[in-house]
């Protein structure tokens, strides 16, 4: 057992099902950094690792087709599930999915031209290992995409799991605090170029991180799909939960126009070519 496990409960993919129009649209900034940073192009073979319900690989899979084609993978079973739906529902046919650990990927040597990896790098718990497969599976001149979260300092976890922990006195809890692994400049460049990448870059970017709907269905949202911080959320107090709701709802305030909550997310992007 590799990859977080949590990812693959049900209530994930309940939640996925729920939330997806929102979900998507407040991601829709970091995805398409993350496609514009992979260029893709027509006629490319496409791995996807830790997939998820779907993004990236959706979007690439419509750059390169009809000729391209994606392969989307995840330790995880039921999130290839809605993925694949989601992929029937938008008449993709150049996309497939195939449950694998990056860790011990199940293809052939040089067998992709891209690899991308949105927001799953940092659960790897063997990096070199998982990287050194990436790198295996690439043909030479290949290219590596990555996207993780940049620092917790920034306004959706400050507004969130900030006020949890001010409440609780709780520090971030493991699962959480992997999230911001690569939060220092140049960490995710330097374990790519230890993976065989040597001219491996990496840069921390704004990108627009918009919900389209009230400040009570995003903290909602946010204690239903974010699952690494799941043990912070159960320190909460039955007596606290109120007086959490009312100031995450005023620290959310400033970036409500009445429509949306318009925030900017801090990501890191990371490249690199065999």
């Amino acid at each position: 057992m590799t990859e977080n496990v949590h990812w693959a409960s049900s209530t994930r993919v309940a939640a996925a099902n729920r939330w997806e129009r929102p979900s998507a649209e407040m991601g829709q900034g970091a995805t398409d950094a993350l496609v514009e940073l992979a260029q893709a192009s027509p006629a490319m073979q496409v791995l996807d690792v830790a997939c998820g319900t779907g993004a990236p690989a959706l979007q690439i899979a419509r750059l390169i087709a009809p000729s391209g084609h994606v392969t989307a993978t995840d330790l995880a079973p039921d999130p290839l599930l809605v993925a694949a739906e989601r992929a029937r529902e938008r008449g993709l046919v150049n996309l497939s999915f195939q449950r694998a650990d990056v860790q011990a990927l199940p293809f052939p040597d040089e067998s992709f031209d891209l690899l991308t990896c949105r927001f799953g790098v940092m659960f790897f718990p063997d990096l070199p290992r998982a990287l050194g497969e990436m790198r295996r599976v690439l043909r030479p001149g290949g290219r590596v995409a990555l996207l993780a979260w940049g620092p917790f300092e920034q306004p959706y976890f400050d507004c969130t799991a900030g006020v949890v922990m001010r409440h609780t006195g709780a520090s971030l809890p493991p699962p959480a605090a992997a999230m911001f692994k690569f939060a220092a400049p140049g960490s995710l460049a330097s374990a790519l170029r230890q993976a065989g990448f040597p001219r491996a870059q990496d840069e921390i970017r704004a990108v627009p991180w918009v919900w389209h709907d009230s400040i009570a269905e995003l903290w909602e949202y946010f204690q239903a799909v974010t699952i690494p911080f799941r043990p912070l959320l159960e320190q909460v107090r039955p007596e606290q939960r109120d007086a959490i709701a009312r100031d995450v709802h005023a620290a959310f305030e400033p970036y409500w126009d009445g429509k949306q909550v318009d925030l900017t997310a801090k990501v890191v992007l990371a490249s690199g070519t065999r």
